[in-house]
Order: C-alpha cells, then sequence, then structure tokens
C-alpha cells in the first residue's frame, strides 16, 4: 500500500516569516531526500519523502502578500486548500534567486568558463577591477576600521541598533570607546533553537585574537523548545537539563569581559547578536567582507577551506562548534586585513567555489555515499542557495526540473525550459509536461502594466485602511459623566487595545477602540454589543463605509480558511502570566500542539492574549466550549475561533504602525486611475486562482506544490512575499 506522505510546520505568529535560504532548504531536501545528502529542514518536517510523486513551485510574478489580502476572497481556491502558509524575505530578483545567477547564462563547459559571475564582468586573475571585493574597498591594503560595518550598513542587515523598533529590552555591551586600527578583535558565534519565541541561544563562544576560547557555555532557553536542531546545533535535550546558566547571565559575562574598544567577528554575526539580544556598535561581518555580486554569500565552511586551508563542519561530528566557527571567522578576517583586498580578490573564489560545485555534481553521479571531510565533500551539507548550485543539485537525480514561464527566461541548459507568450498557455502545457517531470518551476504573472509605484502604493493604503477599520470598533452612548477607566477594562477584556478615544461629535459620549488583532474587535462586538457597560446599555459596531460592506463576509472566510483550523484565540489573560504558567493552565486541554503568545515588537512586552492550535479541529472545539467562562488566577477570558492566520499578526502590527507611510500622496492622486485598474485585476485575480486550481487538481497524490507570492523590493517600496504550501492527498487538498 502506497505510504501517504505528511508535512508539519510550527508556523505561528512571529515564528512564520521564513528566509529565501529555508526555502531553498525545504525545496532541495524534498527533490533529494536523505539518498542524497540533503537535510530535513530546520523549520518544518516532511514524513516520509521518499513517497513524494513530485514537487510543484508555482510563482506568482510580481505579485506580494499584499495582493493576497487584498483579493482574499478572490483567493477562493488557494485558500481553502493550503494549510500552512509563511511570510517571505522580498526579493529585488525572484526569479534569479529562485533558478540560479546561471539562470540568464549562457551554458558553459569548464571551470575556466564559469568563472564570471554577472553577465557584465568577466573576472580575470590579471584583471581584477570588476571584482566586488575590489569594487567595494579598493586595491590597497587599510586597517580594520576600514571594514567595520557603518551604521547603515548594520540596519540594512538586521543588526541590532540602540533605539531601532523590536530592540526594546534588548543589552548594551557598553563598548563604547573609539576604535582604532589597533583594537582587539573578538571572534564570537552562537548555536540556536527553535522555540515558542522564536530562535534562543543554546550555546556561546567567543575567541580573543590569539584563537584562545574565552567562552564555550550551554545556554538554557527561557521558552519551550520546538526543535533542538540538533543536526546543525549539536544541541540535544539531554544536554541542556543539568544546565542552569540563563540569557541574562551569559549577557552579564559578556559585557564584563569585552573591553570598551573591542570589535567583534562573526559570520552573519546580525543572527548571533540578535539571539543574545545585544547591541554592539562596532563590528567585522565576514559573509559581508568577502563580498559577491548580487548580495549573495559564501558559507563560512567554503571560505574556511579556501582562504585559510582549514576543513571544519565536518559531517562526522554531530552539529557545528561555536568556538570553531567563531576561530574561523576571526581568522578569516585577520587574513583580509594582514593581505589586503588585491591579494583575496586575487584567490578567485568564485572560480573555486563553481569549479568545487562541478566536481560534487560529478562525484555525486559517480557514488553518492560520502566518503569523508574532505574538500569534495564540502557541500553534502545544506548547499550555499546562490546560483546555479539549486538547480545544479537537482541534476543528480537524473531529470532536469522542468521550467514554465513568459518568453525571456534561459535556464542555461539547467532545466526543461518551455517560454509561453501568456497564462493560459503555460497552463496548458503545465497540465501536460508537469506530471512527467518530478521537479516543477511554473511562473504565472500579472503582466508588466500592474507593477507601476503608484498602483503598489495604493493598493497598500487600501488594504492599510481596511484593516484598521476592521480592527475598530465605536460603542455607546454613555452617561455624560461615565467612567473611562471601566470602559478600557471591560474591552480590553477582549484583547490588546491600540487606542481608545472619546467620540464628540455626537449628542451623546461614544468611545472610539482601535485593537491590536482582527479577533479582539470581532469579540467586543459579539460579547458586548447590548451589554451593560459603566452604567449604560450600549451598542457596539464597525465603521459603516463602502469598504466595510463585506466585512461580515470576509470574517466568515477567515474563520473558514483552512489555516485556521484547530487554532482558538483566548483573551482576558493576565500580563503577570508566563509562557511556562499557561502551558501549565492549558496542558489538560488534548492535542495541543502549539500556544502563541503575542508581544509587542517595539517594546518586547506580551499582550494579553494568546492562540492556542489544536492538531484536531474537534479538540479545538472542546476546548473552546470549556473555556467559556473560565476563570484563569482571578481573571475571566473569552474566547473565539482564530480569524488572523499566524504570519498575518505580525504584518498587521506593522501595517500600523507604518501608518499608510507608503506613497499615501501617490494613491490619492492616482485613486481614478486605481480603482480601474483594480477592477481589471480582481478579474485576473481570479481567473489565476482557476488555473491553480484546475493545475492542482491534475497532480498526483502525493505531490508536494509550493504557490509563491514573491513579494515586491524595488525604490519605490518593499512588500513582503508569501508563501502557501501543502501536500495533495486523496481528497485534493494539502494534508498536514
Amino acid at each position: 500500500q502506497e505510504k501517504s506522505c505528511h508535512l508539519s510546520a510550527a508556523l505561528l505568529g512571529e515564528d512564520s516569516e521564513i528566509s529565501q535560504d529555508q526555502l531553498y532548504e525545504l525545496l532541495k531536501y524534498a527533490a533529494l531526500g536523505k539518498c542524497h545528502n540533503a537535510a530535513q529542514p530546520s523549520w518544518c518536517h516532511i514524513y516520509h519523502q521518499s513517497h513524494l510523486a513530485g514537487v510543484v513551485v508555482v510563482v506568482l510574478q510580481e505579485m506580494s502578500q499584499l495582493h493576497f489580502y487584498r483579493f482574499y476572497l478572490q483567493f477562493k481556491h488557494l485558500r481553502r486548500v493550503f494549510r500552512h502558509r509563511f511570510t517571505l524575505a522580498p526579493s529585488a530578483n525572484f526569479p534569479v534567486s529562485l533558478y540560479g545567477e546561471g539562470a540568464n547564462l549562457k551554458p558553459q563547459n569548464t571551470p575556466q568558463d564559469l568563472t564570471s559571475t554577472s553577465s557584465e564582468c568577466i573576472t580575470k586573475s590579471s584583471d581584477l577591477q570588476c571584482d566586488p571585493i575590489i569594487r567595494r574597498y579598493g586595491g590597497k591594503k587599510q586597517g580594520l576600521t576600514s571594514y567595520t560595518l557603518t551604521l547603515e550598513e548594520q540596519k540594512e542587515n538586521d543588526y541590532p541598533i540602540e533605539g531601532s523598533p523590536g530592540c526594546k529590552g534588548y543589552i548594551s555591551t557598553e563598548c563604547d570607546q573609539q576604535r582604532t586600527d589597533s583594537s582587539p578583535l573578538f571572534g564570537l558565534d552562537c548555536e540556536m533553537c527553535l522555540t515558542a519565541k522564536g530562535n534562543e541561544v543554546t550555546r556561546v563562544s567567543l575567541v580573543d585574537a590569539r584563537g584562545q576560547c574565552l567562552l564555550n557555555e550551554l545556554v538554557k532557553p527561557e521558552s519551550t523548545v520546538l526543535n533542538y536542531r540538533t543536526r546543525f546545533s549539536g544541541i540535544t535535550r539531554k544536554m541542556l537539563l543539568p544546565v542552569k546558566t540563563r540569557l541574562s547571565d551569559i549577557q552579564t559575562r559578556l559585557k564584563k569581559m569585552l573591553p570598551h574598544d573591542a570589535v567583534l567577528v562573526g559570520h552573519s554575526l546580525n543572527s548571533d547578536l540578535q539571539a543574545l539580544e545585544m547591541i554592539h556598535p562596532s563590528v567585522i561581518d565576514t559573509s559581508l567582507l568577502f563580498a559577491r555580486n548580487e548580495g549573495r554569500r559564501f558559507k563560512l565552511k567554503f571560505l574556511a577551506k579556501a582562504v585559510l586551508g582549514k576543513e571544519i563542519q565536518c559531517e562526522q561530528k554531530l552539529g557545528h562548534d561555536p568556538t570553531e566557527d567563531a576561530r574561523a571567522a576571526l581568522e578569516l578576517a585577520q587574513f583580509f586585513i594582514e593581505q589586503g583586498p588585491t591579494k583575496v580578490a586575487e584567490l578567485n573564489l568564485e572560480m573555486l567555489l563553481t569549479a568545487e560545485k562541478l566536481a560534487e555534481v560529478s562525484q555525486n553521479k559517480a557514488a553518492l555515499q560520502p566518503q569523508g571531510c574532505g574538500f569534495q565533500e564540502q557541500l553534502n551539507e545544506p548547499p550555499p542557495l546562490s546560483k546555479p548550485c539549486f538547480l545544479d543539485c537537482l541534476q543528480v537525480t537524473g531529470q532536469k526540473p522542468l521550467l514554465l514561464g513568459r518568453q525571456g527566461l534561459d535556464s542555461s541548459g539547467l532545466c526543461q525550459s518551455n517560454l509561453s507568450t501568456s497564462d493560459k498557455q503555460i497552463l496548458q502545457r503545465a497540465l501536460e509536461d508537469v506530471p512527467l517531470s518530478k521537479f516543477s518551476i511554473i511562473q504565472f504573472s500579472l503582466g508588466p502594466e500592474y507593477l507601476a509605484s503608484h498602483l503598489h502604493a495604493g493598493l497598500y493604503e487600501k488594504v492599510r485602511s481596511k484593516l484598521t477599520d476592521m480592527l475598530t470598533i465605536y460603542a455607546g452612548p454613555f452617561e455624560e459623566n461615565f467612567c473611562m477607566k471601566s470602559v478600557k477594562r471591560e474591552f480590553g477584556r477582549c484583547g490588546p487595545i491600540q487606542s481608545l478615544t472619546v467620540v464628540t461629535e455626537t449628542f451623546q459620549p461614544y468611545v472610539c477602540i482601535q485593537y491590536e488583532v482582527l479577533e479582539a474587535a470581532q469579540l467586543a462586538v459579539e460579547s458586548l454589543n447590548g451589554a451593560e457597560v459603566a452604567g449604560s446599555c450600549i451598542k457596539v459596531q464597525r465603521p459603516v463605509t463602502a469598504a466595510m460592506l463585506d466585512c461580515n463576509v470576509l470574517i466568515k472566510e477567515l474563520e473558514l480558511d483552512v489555516e485556521n483550523e484547530g487554532v482558538i484565540y483566548v483573551a482576558g489573560l493576565k500580563k503577570s502570566l508566563t509562557e511556562t504558567d499557561l502551558q501549565e493552565e492549558f496542558s489538560q486541554f488534548k492535542d495541543l500542539e502549539t500556544l502563541f503568545l503575542p508581544k509587542d515588537l517595539q517594546s518586547g512586552k506580551h499582550r494579553n492574549c494568546c492562540f492556542l492550535k489544536f492538531q484536531k479541529s474537534q479538540s479545538a472545539v472542546d476546548a473552546l466550549e470549556a473555556l467559556n467562562g473560565w476563570t484563569m488566577k482571578g481573571s475571566e477570558l473569552r474566547s473565539r475561533n482564530a480569524l488572523a492566520p499566524g504570519h498575518l499578526w505580525r504584518w498587521i502590527w506593522q501595517m500600523n504602525h507604518n501608518n499608510g507611510k507608503q506613497g499615501k500622496h501617490i494613491f490619492y492622486e492616482k485613486m481614478e486611475q486605481l480603482s480601474d485598474c483594480e477592477q481589471d485585476l480582481r478579474k485576473k485575480v481570479k481567473k489565476l486562482d482557476h488555473q491553480i486550481k484546475k493545475l492542482y487538481r491534475s497532480l498526483q497524490n502525493n505531490t508536494l506544490c509550493i504557490v509563491l507570492f514573491p513579494g515586491v523590493n524595488s525604490t519605490h517600496g518593499s512588500q513582503s512575499g508569501l508563501g502557501l504550501m501543502g501536500i495533495k492527498d486523496d481528497e485534493g487538498r494539502s494534508a498536514c
């Protein structure tokens, strides 16, 4: 009997934001599996991968998360089929980032032919002017201060900055002395696990300029561990059981150990500092120091071998050694400073990497089993996700992946390309060719006429305005001298309040309340309309505008959304309750899978509500019934079915705090043009949803299907992408 494939992912709340590296991690494992040394993704799990019938990636060009929610009702098929969704970091050139840098190059035959990383620039050892390292730093040797990141570069690369949103509560190292070229270097590296809070530190290593280890400490996470990521971190549950050290202890020790002019060195050091919740003003990031074209980065393992001649992160070891990684990053920075940019550029790292990839493909065809930790075996780890590596790896299966899209894409022979002029042609060819391919990429497009910046800004403003209206309720009338504190307390039991104001334009006082989550506003309408509050029998309603006429329909569809199956919202919690307290209180509920406790993304403080996700829908129904009238620590709880999928909560918060900054003036100037365009878009989106439905129905059972809204990343603004995924089951929907 054929085994059924399953997909699980704890994508609730802040953990639902996925990087492109993590996306490629999933795609590689789904396509290749364990027999080709691919690893299970760190953020989700595919069961019975070997029984997957195929992988289909549908790319909706020019579209973002914004489009999905503006045309939510039109995307009827997508929202009813795909159980798992995630926010995707936007890309300036998504086709290239997915298909590879080689997607716009002609096929090459030898490593020497492949030294070019740009169609405009061929790097040769005798001519280094186009090398990205030379373009960035020049050719002359400089002191270490020339290679520390500027404040602007730190902001661009998500380093924690004093006073930045999301950094409230972070600890400063207080290393505020002026840096010189003689300032001491320290290598830092952390290992992390995935918890209910997000990425939390489990091990910290610090080495001095001589490479001597100053700190190598295990750390116990504050929140419940969801995934130890043992393959990469080397950390197991057993290792952390006796550990007493907490993050605050490590923060205190690091502050004491680092001199006031210390320069920290690490590889993608922003992730380590974010996990440590620490701010340090002077850093050298080796993933950026060894510059590449198109924003790509070399992996630390490759740089250690190619530059230092050292083997690190060997396959025989369980997980990475943070001391080894910290020392490698430190030595790479020292090499760069001592030798200078010209000597580094002369290493021709791009050529070495390309030669290594070709050797790996050749080796895997000859023998799929690794034979140690030699230079040829480096890419047995999840590969660098810059391309053409990704498509090269897929060729190990003996088949070329199928690429269907508009004219103009050249996959350099890495794909079976079948380019069309319309989405209709693409669909027809997909219905014919996808069943014959194990890995397919199908690209649909709205068309260039929908890329104008004012259209994007207008859509953003409309979605922001509608979400604000849905989060807002009006309550009243009240007596002249009503108690505002009583009103705030009563409505606060429904969930976190963004703002509360008194409406003075009416004969009797009303209040306008804007909540932070959709569930809170809906709960207020359902439970307090007609209730007695502050001595008055009041009416509770949302704003009445043309855009809100379909609000009830939208609320109902959100509640029925397949991603909200088995998820309930609970409000009225005391803010003093910790996540551990809630886990204990709710542990009596059967099949409880995940608890998400939202927090303010600026202050980091928990809100007075939480979301509970159950493995089975009936268990959620039973829990909802039991929670009616439930009192916890003297506070009466209110609950209902969830409305906003996990990834949407963070997006709503950001929209509220952006307050329509993205091109609002353009929106009003182009209102009439936008309305006409939006009518066309609705029709196109509805048609697109139908085409995807048709394609999905044609797929074999046990096919992993991923639909990507790549996002927008341009000079006119940035919008996050969205991914929907699932494995088709016998009923034609995605399996959990």
